[in-house]
């Protein structure tokens, strides 16, 4: 198990937290600033000020959890961490006035009680987010659901504890209850049931006693898109550095959820917002060029069109500049390039060779519906073929599909003509997802500029 949390599905206050957070510090500040000096119109020093703050509230509570958990955390952690989150701004602001040498040109007394009314502001919205979503909760609103399987005894003592413990916003979507091991035809109806229950996830409720039933349960479920949770029963036992999550009142061990939390997906979706914006300013000549070379060079379009999947699942239309002869594939088929494909045009061959053609793809991360950085999306043919040949291949879907990944500057792109060619993708997809971080997101790009963008197997 990897001991990252990973990127999990939004929760309400995911969303709106940071935007809460935000304006509580410019509503704070503005009004301070009127009570103190007795005008509304802020001078530019402190509106530089202001948003300083205001960016390093939304910054800290991310990266101290405040916008996550909100299911399973008492209010009173919640505030804890605020406390501690504005106490050690406080301290951080005043320590840069006083070593910047610039205190003189601030009110300390503006300082302060922004900081205080903005902590305030945050303390109450958080008290009627909680009383809201709660409510919600009681009604049966906003519940993820979930699909039970296990031995009939631990299954009903799960249900048991989700009842007891409603307000954290989890319902029951199936319950399946395990006799014995089951064989393959059980798993494939069992399948076939949990898909169609519409559930969120899966809470495999199996005594630890039984751990190679839990084994062949999670082989079963790993190409479903469903967060996978193993509630055992972990009451007697201490755990010590490890990290489990508490759902229902039960230990959770997460098996396989959706690997972006708490400010994960800002940071990735502001990286490809800031670079892809960037990068698509300087190709912009380039891809007119292309543009124009490819309309005169064949007949037919200049963009190549074709679905593929996304994140969790969901399909989306990727760009490519076009790079064969217009030409059908027969239904539910689709070719791969080979060496010396007759369909590949002479400039298609450079534009695939270079990964030119990928070029447009950069609006689909503007769209949203790509990252720069991700796992290269397939054909959807190729995954209905891969996904019962290739262990977790499914999970690679886990996150937005890129331009380059970590398969592709590791030599990895081009033509997967063997069964060996796409696990060793796969492995490195997966790799990528369970080590996220900007840094290893800057590192691909990296690599990409120098030796990513050519391959001999790209054809």
């Amino acid at each position: 198990m990897s001991r990252r949390s990973g990127f999990s599905k939004y929760e309400p206050f995911q969303i709106i937290g940071p935007v809460v957070d935000l304006l509580g510090v410019i509503v704070a500040g503005w009004l301070v600033y009127w009570a103190r000096f007795g005008e509304w119109q802020l001078i530019e020093l402190y509106w530089l000020a202001l948003l300083a703050i205001a960016m390093l509230v939304v910054l800290v509570n991310g990266l101290h959890g405040s916008y996550q958990d909100w299911r399973t955390s008492s209010f009173a952690h919640v505030l804890l961490r605020l406390v501690l989150v504005w106490g050690g701004i406080a301290l951080v602001v005043m320590s840069f006035l006083f070593l910047a040498h610039v205190a003189e040109r601030y009110s300390r007394l503006w300082v302060g009680f922004t900081l205080l009314g903005s902590f305030l502001f945050s303390v109450l919205a958080r008290v009627l987010a909680y009383q809201v979503v709660r409510a919600l909760y009681r009604r049966g609103r906003l519940r993820r659901g979930v699909f039970l399987v296990g031995p009939q005894g631990h299954v009903l003592g799960v249900a048991r504890d989700m009842r007891r413990h409603s307000t954290e916003g989890f319902g029951i979507s199936g319950i399946h209850r395990l006799s014995g091991e089951p064989q393959a035809v059980d798993l494939e109806r069992l399948v076939q049931r949990v898909e169609a229950s519409g559930a969120s996830e899966i809470w495999i409720c199996v005594p630890l006693e039984r751990g190679h039933e839990v084994q062949v349960l999670f082989r079963a479920f790993q190409q479903l898109m469903m967060d996978v949770r193993l509630i055992p029963d972990l009451k007697d036992m201490r755990l010590l550095n490890h990290r489990a999550s508490q759902v229902a009142g039960r230990y959770a061990l997460d098996l396989s959820v959706s690997p972006m939390a708490g400010m994960a997906p800002y940071v990735k979706r502001l990286e490809d917002i800031v670079l892809g914006g960037l990068i698509s300013l300087l190709i912009l000549p380039v891809c007119l060029a292309i543009a124009l070379a490819v309309k005169l060079g064949s007949p037919g379009p200049v963009l190549f069109k074709q679905y593929r999947t996304g994140i969790n699942g969901k399909r989306f239309k990727v760009y490519k500049f076009r790079s064969m002869e217009v030409h059908e594939e027969s239904s539910g088929q689709l070719t791969q390039a080979t060496k010396g494909d007759p369909r590949v045009t002479r400039l298609g061959a450079f534009l695939r060779r270079t990964s030119l053609d990928e070029l447009p793809q950069f609006y689909n991360v503007l769209q949203g519906r790509m990252s720069i950085v991700g796992p290269r999306p397939h054909a959807l043919a190729h995954n209905d073929h891969y996904r019962g040949i290739v262990e977790s291949y499914m999970r690679r879907h886990k996150v937005k599909p890129g331009i380059t990944g970590w398969a592709q500057v590791n030599g990895l792109r081009g033509e997967t003509d063997t069964v060996e060619k796409m696990e060793q993708r796969v492995e490195h997809d997966l790799w990528y997802i369970d080590n996220w971080s900007l840094w290893l997101d800057l590192r691909i790009i990296f690599l990409t500029v120098f030796k990513g963008f050519a391959g001999q197997n790209a054809y």
